[in-house]
């Protein structure tokens, strides 16, 4: 049985939450805050975090912020349908995706499913061989170890799943819409934007310099596509 943590500071929302997700088979941990939330994920074996930007005593951000510290787990942000900025700043600080209130139960299952098989890798489709190599990077869907010239780096499941299917199509030029669809297994909605932050954070991880990459190319006005320029 997965675990699933909710923090909201508003208890009807986590209330309501807690029914939803308990009835699709999860086990609930609650929190009420940022603080509580991060003891929470430290106290037990969380494999997913749902959390709320707008909170009292620590903010959803900073704490998704001190969580990124110590793991990778997924995380989807709770946010207002008006809060755009804070959309974007969570994906920038390291959240997987994000709903926004109010939500629809069964779209908050279906992502929370998404995530959670991504997670536990499970998903993602099947590649021949286990070890795919790129010039200096190495991805081992056995272990969903990634290393850049010998070194392992850790990546989200959303950053290691585009990698993959980047590698995975070398030369190939994928539309931030295709990466969407193919990542998250559903339309993009005008969602693809987060796909841009997602794109920026693996440049970081496997980029001696980003600004000038080596293999994670943007081909202006078309998407993305992965190359060996390393020599």
């Amino acid at each position: 049985m997965y675990s699933i943590l909710v923090c909201d500071d508003e208890k009807d929302i986590v209330s309501a939450i807690r029914i939803y997700l308990t009835t699709a088979g999860y086990k609930i941990y609650e929190a009420y805050n940022g603080r509580e939330a991060l003891e929470q994920v430290r106290q037990h074996e969380i494999h997913l975090v749902i959390m709320d930007v707008m909170m009292p005593e620590m903010d959803g951000i900073t704490a998704m912020v001190k969580i990124r510290e110590e793991s990778n787990l997924p995380v989807i942000m709770l946010t207002a349908k008006s809060e755009d900025t804070d959309k974007i700043l969570g994906l920038e600080v390291g959240a997987d995706d994000y709903i926004t209130k109010p939500f629809n139960p069964v779209e908050l299952i279906a992502r929370v499913k998404s995530q959670l098989r991504r997670y536990m890798q499970l998903g993602g489709g099947t590649v021949t061989n286990s070890t795919i190599v790129l010039g200096g990077i190495q991805l081992n869907d056995d272990s969903k170890q990634v290393t850049v010239d010998g070194e392992l780096i850790s990546l989200t499941p959303t950053e290691y799943d585009i990698l993959k299917l980047l590698m995975t199509h070398r030369g190939t030029v994928f539309s931030p819409k295709e990466i969407y669809k193919s990542v998250w297994k559903e339309e993009p909605l005008g969602a693809e934007g987060s796909v841009a932050v997602h794109i920026r954070h693996l440049r970081e991880k496997i980029e001696i310099n980003p600004a000038e990459p080596r293999y994670l190319k943007v081909i202006w006005g078309r998407g993305y596509r992965m190359e060996d320029n390393s020599h």
